[in-house]
Protein backbone atom coordinates (compact mmCIF):
# COMPACT_ATOMS: atom_id res chain seq x y z
CA UNK A 1 0.00 0.00 0.00
CA UNK A 2 2.86 2.11 1.13
CA UNK A 3 4.96 1.58 -2.07
CA UNK A 4 1.53 2.09 -4.27
CA UNK A 5 1.32 5.65 -2.22
CA UNK A 6 4.99 6.44 -3.51
CA UNK A 7 4.77 5.71 -6.77
CA UNK A 8 1.52 7.73 -7.00
CA UNK A 9 3.28 10.80 -5.53
CA UNK A 10 6.70 10.32 -7.78
CA UNK A 11 4.58 10.13 -10.58
CA UNK A 12 2.46 13.44 -9.74
CA UNK A 13 5.24 15.08 -8.39
CA UNK A 14 7.01 14.48 -12.04
CA UNK A 15 4.12 15.48 -13.84
CA UNK A 16 4.30 18.85 -12.29
CA UNK A 17 8.12 19.05 -12.56
CA UNK A 18 6.99 18.46 -16.94
CA UNK A 19 4.33 21.15 -16.36
CA UNK A 20 6.71 23.51 -14.78
CA UNK A 21 9.29 22.99 -17.28
CA UNK A 22 6.97 23.16 -20.18
CA UNK A 23 6.07 26.75 -18.74
CA UNK A 24 8.89 27.81 -18.12
CA UNK A 25 9.93 27.07 -21.83
CA UNK A 26 7.20 28.71 -23.27
CA UNK A 27 7.17 31.11 -21.35
CA UNK A 28 10.64 31.59 -22.84
CA UNK A 29 9.98 31.56 -26.11
CA UNK A 30 6.87 33.21 -26.51
CA UNK A 31 6.76 36.32 -24.11
CA UNK A 32 9.03 38.47 -25.81
CA UNK A 33 7.48 38.42 -29.45
CA UNK A 34 3.88 38.59 -27.27
CA UNK A 35 5.73 42.07 -26.04
CA UNK A 36 6.53 43.07 -29.54
CA UNK A 37 3.06 42.53 -30.51
CA UNK A 38 1.84 44.49 -27.31
CA UNK A 39 3.94 47.36 -27.94
CA UNK A 40 3.03 47.61 -31.76
CA UNK A 41 -0.67 47.17 -30.85
CA UNK A 42 -0.11 50.32 -28.66
CA UNK A 43 2.08 52.57 -30.63
CA UNK A 44 -0.87 52.35 -33.57
CA UNK A 45 -3.15 52.80 -31.59
CA UNK A 46 -1.97 56.49 -29.83
CA UNK A 47 -0.99 57.18 -33.66
CA UNK A 48 -4.30 56.64 -34.80
CA UNK A 49 -5.95 58.30 -31.92
CA UNK A 50 -3.42 61.49 -33.11
CA UNK A 51 -4.34 61.70 -36.37
CA UNK A 52 -8.18 60.71 -36.44
CA UNK A 53 -9.09 63.93 -37.84
CA UNK A 54 -7.53 62.83 -41.50
CA UNK A 55 -8.05 59.22 -41.56
CA UNK A 56 -7.41 57.77 -44.91
CA UNK A 57 -8.46 54.51 -46.18
CA UNK A 58 -4.56 53.16 -45.61
CA UNK A 59 -4.36 54.10 -42.68
CA UNK A 60 -7.37 52.61 -41.43
CA UNK A 61 -6.55 49.12 -43.59
CA UNK A 62 -3.46 49.47 -42.26
CA UNK A 63 -4.81 49.61 -37.90
CA UNK A 64 -7.33 47.06 -38.52
CA UNK A 65 -4.27 44.68 -39.99
CA UNK A 66 -2.65 45.66 -37.01
CA UNK A 67 -5.75 44.56 -34.68
CA UNK A 68 -6.02 41.36 -36.45
CA UNK A 69 -2.32 40.22 -36.14
CA UNK A 70 -2.32 41.27 -32.33
CA UNK A 71 -5.89 38.91 -31.85
CA UNK A 72 -3.66 36.20 -33.65
CA UNK A 73 -1.43 36.34 -31.29
CA UNK A 74 -3.49 36.17 -28.35
CA UNK A 75 -3.14 39.81 -27.79
CA UNK A 76 -6.11 41.89 -26.71
CA UNK A 77 -6.12 45.14 -28.74
CA UNK A 78 -8.85 46.64 -26.31
CA UNK A 79 -5.44 46.89 -23.21
CA UNK A 80 -2.80 49.19 -22.94
CA UNK A 81 0.51 48.33 -22.13
CA UNK A 82 2.62 45.49 -21.35
CA UNK A 83 1.96 44.42 -17.42
CA UNK A 84 1.72 40.93 -16.05
CA UNK A 85 -1.74 41.29 -15.93
CA UNK A 86 -2.31 41.60 -19.57
CA UNK A 87 0.15 38.88 -20.63
CA UNK A 88 -1.02 35.17 -22.28
CA UNK A 89 2.25 33.88 -20.75
CA UNK A 90 3.20 34.87 -17.32
CA UNK A 91 3.80 31.82 -15.17
CA UNK A 92 0.09 30.97 -14.81
CA UNK A 93 -0.88 31.07 -18.00
CA UNK A 94 1.82 29.89 -19.37
CA UNK A 95 1.16 26.44 -16.99
CA UNK A 96 -2.48 27.15 -17.91
CA UNK A 97 -1.42 26.66 -21.65
CA UNK A 98 1.14 23.85 -21.12
CA UNK A 99 -2.01 21.84 -19.22
CA UNK A 100 -4.56 21.93 -22.59
CA UNK A 101 -1.69 20.78 -24.73
CA UNK A 102 -0.91 17.53 -22.94
CA UNK A 103 -5.14 17.20 -22.31
CA UNK A 104 -5.29 17.52 -26.10
CA UNK A 105 -7.90 20.09 -25.13
CA UNK A 106 -6.36 22.94 -27.27
CA UNK A 107 -8.66 26.15 -27.13
CA UNK A 108 -6.46 27.85 -30.11
CA UNK A 109 -6.82 31.42 -27.96
CA UNK A 110 -2.96 31.09 -27.19
CA UNK A 111 -0.37 29.59 -29.33
CA UNK A 112 3.20 29.61 -29.69
CA UNK A 113 3.64 31.86 -32.76
CA UNK A 114 8.12 31.68 -32.55
CA UNK A 115 9.61 28.86 -34.23
CA UNK A 116 11.53 27.65 -31.37
CA UNK A 117 8.14 27.93 -29.11
CA UNK A 118 6.39 25.78 -32.21
CA UNK A 119 9.19 22.86 -32.41
CA UNK A 120 9.46 22.56 -28.80
CA UNK A 121 5.91 22.31 -28.56
CA UNK A 122 5.93 19.32 -30.96
CA UNK A 123 8.19 17.57 -28.83
CA UNK A 124 6.16 18.84 -25.89
CA UNK A 125 3.10 17.42 -26.70
CA UNK A 126 4.82 13.95 -28.05
CA UNK A 127 5.81 12.69 -24.61
CA UNK A 128 3.53 14.99 -22.17
CA UNK A 129 0.30 13.30 -23.88
CA UNK A 130 0.95 9.87 -22.96
CA UNK A 131 2.75 10.98 -19.33
CA UNK A 132 -0.80 13.03 -18.84
CA UNK A 133 -3.09 9.20 -19.76
CA UNK A 134 -0.56 7.73 -17.19
CA UNK A 135 -2.00 10.52 -14.46
CA UNK A 136 -5.14 10.20 -15.39
CA UNK A 137 -5.37 6.91 -14.93
CA UNK A 138 -3.80 6.88 -11.43
CA UNK A 139 -6.12 9.61 -10.85
CA UNK A 140 -8.99 7.15 -12.12
CA UNK A 141 -7.79 4.01 -9.84
CA UNK A 142 -8.02 6.06 -6.72
CA UNK A 143 -11.57 7.38 -7.88
CA UNK A 144 -12.70 4.05 -8.62
CA UNK A 145 -11.46 2.50 -5.39
CA UNK A 146 -13.63 5.12 -3.71
CA UNK A 147 -16.65 3.91 -6.06
CA UNK A 148 -15.64 0.06 -5.04
CA UNK A 149 -15.62 1.03 -1.14
CA UNK A 150 -19.52 2.69 -1.96
CA UNK A 151 -20.70 0.04 -3.50
CA UNK A 152 -19.22 -2.50 -1.09
CA UNK A 153 -21.01 -0.55 1.78
CA UNK A 154 -24.08 -0.78 -0.29
CA UNK A 155 -23.90 -4.43 -0.59
CA UNK A 156 -23.05 -4.69 2.98
CA UNK A 157 -26.63 -3.64 3.77
CA UNK A 158 -27.81 -5.91 2.06
CA UNK A 159 -28.48 -4.36 -1.40
CA UNK A 160 -27.81 -6.84 -4.59
CA UNK A 161 -24.65 -6.49 -6.44
CA UNK A 162 -26.77 -4.99 -9.76
CA UNK A 163 -28.42 -2.55 -7.96
CA UNK A 164 -25.55 -1.43 -5.80
CA UNK A 165 -23.24 -0.96 -8.93
CA UNK A 166 -26.34 1.34 -10.72
CA UNK A 167 -26.85 3.27 -7.30
CA UNK A 168 -22.86 3.91 -7.90
CA UNK A 169 -23.11 5.15 -11.35
CA UNK A 170 -25.96 7.35 -10.08
CA UNK A 171 -24.29 8.82 -6.97
CA UNK A 172 -21.07 9.48 -8.96
CA UNK A 173 -22.93 11.31 -11.85
CA UNK A 174 -24.64 13.64 -9.10
CA UNK A 175 -21.92 14.58 -7.33
CA UNK A 176 -19.68 15.28 -10.30
CA UNK A 177 -21.78 17.11 -11.85
CA UNK A 178 -22.39 19.16 -8.74
CA UNK A 179 -18.52 19.66 -8.37
CA UNK A 180 -17.15 19.95 -11.85
CA UNK A 181 -20.27 21.28 -14.04
CA UNK A 182 -22.69 22.86 -11.18
CA UNK A 183 -20.43 24.79 -8.49
CA UNK A 184 -17.12 25.71 -11.04
CA UNK A 185 -19.70 28.39 -12.83
CA UNK A 186 -20.84 29.93 -9.97
CA UNK A 187 -16.89 31.44 -9.71
CA UNK A 188 -16.82 31.73 -13.56
CA UNK A 189 -19.99 33.57 -13.87
CA UNK A 190 -18.13 36.14 -10.89
CA UNK A 191 -14.89 35.98 -12.28
CA UNK A 192 -15.24 36.12 -16.25
CA UNK A 193 -18.37 38.52 -16.29
CA UNK A 194 -20.53 35.51 -17.78
CA UNK A 195 -23.68 34.10 -17.56
CA UNK A 196 -23.95 30.49 -15.20
CA UNK A 197 -25.30 28.95 -18.76
CA UNK A 198 -21.94 29.96 -20.01
CA UNK A 199 -19.96 28.88 -16.99
CA UNK A 200 -21.86 25.22 -17.55
CA UNK A 201 -20.79 25.44 -21.33
CA UNK A 202 -17.36 26.58 -20.82
CA UNK A 203 -16.74 23.62 -18.52
CA UNK A 204 -18.60 20.99 -20.43
CA UNK A 205 -16.63 21.92 -23.56
CA UNK A 206 -13.29 21.67 -21.42
CA UNK A 207 -13.96 18.60 -20.23
CA UNK A 208 -14.95 16.79 -22.86
CA UNK A 209 -12.01 18.04 -24.33
CA UNK A 210 -13.52 19.68 -27.39
CA UNK A 211 -11.83 23.20 -26.58
CA UNK A 212 -13.67 25.20 -29.35
CA UNK A 213 -11.92 28.37 -27.39
CA UNK A 214 -15.07 31.04 -27.79
CA UNK A 215 -15.12 30.94 -24.11
CA UNK A 216 -11.46 30.76 -22.25
CA UNK A 217 -10.76 31.80 -18.32
CA UNK A 218 -8.44 34.92 -18.55
CA UNK A 219 -9.42 35.48 -21.66
CA UNK A 220 -12.14 38.59 -21.48
CA UNK A 221 -11.90 42.12 -22.32
CA UNK A 222 -10.48 43.08 -19.12
CA UNK A 223 -7.95 40.18 -19.51
CA UNK A 224 -6.68 40.62 -15.50
CA UNK A 225 -6.35 37.56 -13.59
CA UNK A 226 -8.20 37.43 -9.92
CA UNK A 227 -5.26 36.35 -8.22
CA UNK A 228 -1.93 35.12 -9.24
CA UNK A 229 -2.39 31.29 -9.89
CA UNK A 230 -5.66 31.87 -11.10
CA UNK A 231 -5.38 29.74 -14.53
CA UNK A 232 -3.14 26.96 -13.18
CA UNK A 233 -5.68 26.47 -10.46
CA UNK A 234 -7.97 25.94 -13.48
CA UNK A 235 -6.29 22.94 -14.80
CA UNK A 236 -6.22 20.98 -11.60
CA UNK A 237 -10.25 21.55 -11.86
CA UNK A 238 -9.55 20.09 -15.89
CA UNK A 239 -7.37 17.10 -14.54
CA UNK A 240 -9.43 16.52 -11.84
CA UNK A 241 -12.70 16.50 -14.10
CA UNK A 242 -11.26 14.94 -16.57
CA UNK A 243 -10.75 11.36 -13.92
CA UNK A 244 -14.22 12.18 -13.32
CA UNK A 245 -15.43 11.29 -16.51
CA UNK A 246 -13.29 8.72 -17.49
CA UNK A 247 -14.41 6.91 -14.38
CA UNK A 248 -17.74 7.23 -14.88
CA UNK A 249 -17.71 6.13 -18.34
CA UNK A 250 -15.70 3.01 -17.22
CA UNK A 251 -18.77 2.49 -14.90
CA UNK A 252 -21.39 3.08 -17.05
CA UNK A 253 -19.39 0.59 -19.69
CA UNK A 254 -19.30 -2.02 -16.55
CA UNK A 255 -23.13 -1.56 -16.15
CA UNK A 256 -23.83 -2.25 -19.67
CA UNK A 257 -21.65 -4.66 -19.68
CA UNK A 258 -23.89 -6.29 -16.22
CA UNK A 259 -27.19 -5.84 -18.30
CA UNK A 260 -26.02 -7.44 -21.41
CA UNK A 261 -24.38 -10.69 -19.81
CA UNK A 262 -28.24 -10.71 -17.39
CA UNK A 263 -30.03 -10.64 -20.82
CA UNK A 264 -28.14 -13.37 -22.38
CA UNK A 265 -28.26 -15.41 -19.35
CA UNK A 266 -32.10 -14.75 -18.73
CA UNK A 267 -31.98 -15.97 -23.25
CA UNK A 268 -30.26 -19.03 -22.64
CA UNK A 269 -32.35 -19.84 -19.29
CA UNK A 270 -36.01 -19.35 -21.83
CA UNK A 271 -34.25 -21.29 -24.48
CA UNK A 272 -33.09 -23.79 -22.46
CA UNK A 273 -37.34 -24.19 -20.59
CA UNK A 274 -38.71 -24.11 -24.08
CA UNK A 275 -36.46 -27.05 -25.15
CA UNK A 276 -37.39 -29.04 -21.82
CA UNK A 277 -41.51 -28.10 -22.30
CA UNK A 278 -40.71 -29.84 -26.31
CA UNK A 279 -38.93 -32.78 -24.87
CA UNK A 280 -41.55 -33.41 -22.53
CA UNK A 281 -44.56 -32.63 -25.07
CA UNK A 282 -42.53 -35.91 -27.34
CA UNK A 283 -42.24 -38.22 -24.63
CA UNK A 284 -45.86 -37.80 -24.08
CA UNK A 285 -47.14 -38.37 -27.41
CA UNK A 286 -46.39 -42.02 -27.87
CA UNK A 287 -47.28 -42.59 -24.34
CA UNK A 288 -50.91 -41.05 -25.26
CA UNK A 289 -51.08 -43.40 -28.66
CA UNK A 290 -50.42 -46.56 -26.50
CA UNK A 291 -53.20 -45.75 -24.17
CA UNK A 292 -55.54 -45.17 -27.01
CA UNK A 293 -54.38 -48.86 -28.23
CA UNK A 294 -55.11 -50.60 -25.16
CA UNK A 295 -58.66 -48.23 -24.65
CA UNK A 296 -60.12 -50.15 -27.74
CA UNK A 297 -58.94 -53.49 -27.20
Amino acid sequence: MLSGFIKSALLGSGFLVYLLAGALLFQMFEKEAETRVQLKTEYHRLKFLENYTCLTKDALEELIQVITDAVKHGVNPLLNGTSEEQTNWDLSSAFFFAGTVVTTIGYGTIAPKTTGGQIFCLFYALFGIPLNLIVLGQVGKYLSRWSERFGECLRRNGMGKRKAKILTVIYFLVAGVIVFLGIPPLAFSQIEQWTYTEGVYYAFISLSTIGFGDYVVGSGAKGTHPFVGYRALVYFWIIFGLAWLSLLINLLISVLKDTEKKIEEDLHHIRRHKKEHSNQDLTMEPMTSAEEKNSTK
